[in-house]
């Protein structure tokens, strides 16, 4: 047994409408993290200066040290590059979320006070702007507990979004079990927040992104240009309004660092892009907690039984041990073997059986298409079918033959495992009475070989219909 815990298709071809307010086509959302006065600084008790998302080229921490020019920088986030997007966005009349870190808050309370005199919401993004990958649970629990407390006393509430950033394997794992929060953001794995089933309990997760984010001003590839900023939000904003448009409407989250996109000329590409989506009707620029409670009220949890990546072998196997004909040792197989989330679809849980398929020897596949009953033969008269099979033959009329068609079928039948050694074998759902004893007289003529693999893909597609009669897409 082998369980893969990284969930590789989400809402598959067919994500969920949003419904957003208003019938918007997309949600565009800007987060401003404040991080200035949090990051790494013996002066707050690091081991070394910062060196992250800063414009000194090739920095690297000083161990010891304080770094003049890295404190300069962020210092001109809080002092000038605050301010500048503060009027943007108050002017503009667009609410945002804060990234804040809860230490930097302390030291902030003008730039505190202007935020909620602006009804923006702050989320927590931390006790400090540090990294935690080398952080063990506990010390990372206490970091999170702390955050919120140091949060609560700052802002007078506690906060109900969270974003780590510089996060561990076990960060979201943490905060869900700290509680209390709509949603959670450390990921990037989609344009539309998604449930995710934490120690047992759901937890909203609003992914957000590092590419339409100004951290790419000190990254690289990254933008140089407030215009080449511009251009990359102008190129995403145009695609998800037109898919909102074709019906699928998603979020687009934006970046942005008072110490970065602060700065004069990259702040015109900022502005360039706010003045840019005000020319459109059906764009709602929300808070990431009010997208939180919009996804809760209308696409809320909803209890589902096991997938088949959780179950136990013994369920597991109850029920997909007959999607191959009498061979349940094709599910026993599959259930030993790696599965994931990417397995709990129809097609998922299709591609994991019928690798074991055919990955079996050519004598094992060769029971399995053997264990096939005949075309309208002696079992179906005899009413000895499976349940699925009866199904399925029933599907294209081949339990109600005249005695001329029974005729045929029982002549074809014979010549068939004559020859071949199997049964004849083909997705019945797929053809009528009359395309079935059409393939039946041109198969008789195939080699052996060709045969074989003929009936083998047969067989995998029977599987796969009667997956999804059985699973959701």
């Amino acid at each position: 047994m082998n369980r893969y815990p990284r969930d590789m298709h989400g809402y598959g071809p067919n994500p969920p409408h949003a419904d957003w307010p208003g019938g918007a086509h997309v949600a565009v959302q800007f987060v401003l993290n404040y991080e200035e006065g949090g990051e790494n600084c013996i002066l707050h008790g690091d081991a070394a200066s910062e060196a992250f998302l800063v414009d000194v080229l090739g920095a690297a921490p000083w161990p010891g040290q304080r770094h003049a020019n890295v404190e300069s920088m962020y210092e001109y986030g809080a002092r000038a590059g605050f301010w500048r997007l503060h009027r943007l966005f108050t002017e503009a009349d667009i609410p945002v979320t804060v990234y804040g870190v809860a230490t930097a808050l302390m030291r902030a309370p003008a730039q505190l006070a202007a935020m909620q005199e602006a009804g923006w919401e702050i989320a927590s993004h931390g006790l400090k702007w540090i990294q935690h990958k080398d952080m063990s649970p506990e010390e990372e629990r206490h970091q999170i507990a702390e955050a919120v407390r140091l949060h609560t006393v700052a802002t007078g509430s506690r906060p109900l979004g969270w974003y780590t950033g510089r996060s561990s394997l076990n960060t979201v794992d943490l905060v869900a079990e700290y509680g209390g929060f709509a949603y959670i953001s450390d990921a990037y794995d989609d344009d539309l927040p998604h449930w995710k089933l934490i120690a047992g309990k759901p937890q909203l997760i609003i992914p957000y992104t590092l590419s339409t984010n100004d951290m790419r001003f000190v990254t690289a590839p990254g933008f140089d240009t407030g215009e080449e900023f511009f251009q990359a939000l102008k190129d995403s904003f145009d695609c998800l309004y037109a898919e909102g448009q074709a019906g699928q409407a998603k979020m687009m989250s934006i970046g942005l660092h008072c110490r970065l996109v602060g700065q004069p000329g990259r702040f015109q590409g900022l502005k360039r892009f706010v003045d840019y989506i005000k020319g459109f009707d059906r764009v709602w620029t929300p808070t990431r907690l009010q997208i939180a409670e919009h996804w809760l009220q209308n696409h809320p949890w909803r209890e589902r039984k096991a997938t088949p990546s959780q179950q136990d072998r013994a369920s597991f196997v109850a029920d997909y041990g007959s999607v191959f004909e009498h061979s349940p040792w094709i599910a026993e197989r599959a259930w030993e073997a790696e599965l994931g989330p990417a397995n709990d679809t129809a097609v998922g849980l299709h591609f994991a059986l019928r690798s074991q398929f055919r990955m079996a020897t050519q004598e094992e596949r060769l029971v399995v298409l053997r264990a096939h009953p005949d075309l309208a033969g002696k079992l179906a008269a005899a009413k000895r079918l499976t349940e699925a099979s009866t199904a399925e033959q029933a599907s294209a009329g081949l339990d109600a033959l005249t005695d001329a068609e029974r005729q045929r079928f029982t002549e074809l039948n014979t010549s068939y495992v004559e020859k071949f050694g199997f049964p004849f074998i083909i997705a019945v759902r797929d053809h009528t009475k009359a395309s079935i004893l059409e393939a039946f007289e041109r198969r008789l003529a195939n080699t052996a070989d060709e045969e074989f693999t003929t009936a083998c893909t047969q067989v995998e597609r029977i599987a796969l219909l009667r997956l999804k009669a059985l699973l959701p897409e």
